[in-house]
């Protein structure tokens, strides 16, 4: 009789325990669907550089594992992630920046992840030149079409002659 009051004591004990991992699971795979959002890898990381002697920023938009020159610096994406649109947005890039000394040496002083949306946590900031990343981009931009709009007005066409029919 002893042996029946504790397991009846003790069914209501695991059937909390139950309830509870069951809780913690519904939360944990809550929050690890809302936290893994698929990143989506863009092929073109596009970059601001500030030329300090001049003032003039330029936009850079750089393919992957390709180099652009700017100034006397050598930047290199090698990623560049964003979130989809329905997420609130986050781009960031892994890049190697390279500066090219006077002596024609090749010196590597940035290496690391820019994120668009905090510039000043992770842009290279060099004497002469500053570089951070804006965004990343799935495709170059597209020139518009040619248009038709903004051309010399054709002439009009020869008006026929009224034909008197008598």
């Amino acid at each position: 009789m002893m042996q029946d009051l504790k397991a009846v004591a003790a069914a209501p004990a695991r059937a909390r325990f139950a309830l509870i991992l069951l809780l913690t699971g519904v939360l944990s795979a809550t929050v690890a669907g809302q936290a893994l959002a698929d990143k989506i890898q863009n092929p073109i990381a596009a970059f601001a550089a500030l030329d300090k002697v001049t003032g003039r920023i330029s936009h850079l938009e750089i393919p992957i594992n390709q180099t652009v020159q700017f100034g006397a610096l050598k930047v290199t994406p090698r990623v560049c992630d964003s979130r989809p649109p329905t997420e609130p947005p986050h781009n960031a890039a892994f890049v190697e920046v390279d500066e090219i000394k006077l002596t024609g040496e090749v010196q590597r002083i940035f290496t690391g992840w820019m994120f668009a949306e905090s510039p000043g946590l992770h842009a290279v900031e060099h004497p002469v030149f500053d570089v951070w990343l804006t965004s990343c981009k799935t495709s170059a931009p597209e020139s518009p079409p040619p248009s038709n709009e903004n051309s010399a007005a054709a002439p009009p066409p020869p008006a026929s002659a009224p034909s008197s029919s008598r």
